[in-house]
């Protein structure tokens, strides 16, 4: 079985799977919410979406600095 996107290239924009994974699910959590707030239906599944904004490069990772520690 072929998945298209292929994983590789997935993991490749974004960095790691676990990244790529929690990327992907709060963004499809986004898109489910706001179709169910606005009372919309959706076309395609929410983690589709997500996954095709990945790949497209709509949706990317921006990372954050680390919060400094207190001593």
């Amino acid at each position: 079985m072929m998945l298209y996107p292929p994983m590789a290239d997935l993991v490749e924009k974004v960095g790691s799977r676990y990244l790529l994974v929690n990327l992907v699910a709060r963004r499809a959590r986004k898109i489910s919410l706001n179709a169910e707030e606005n009372r919309e239906s959706l076309d395609k599944k929410p983690v589709s979406t997500a996954i095709d904004e990945v790949y497209s490069g709509k949706l990317t990772l921006t990372r954050e600095a680390a919060p400094e520690t207190l001593d």
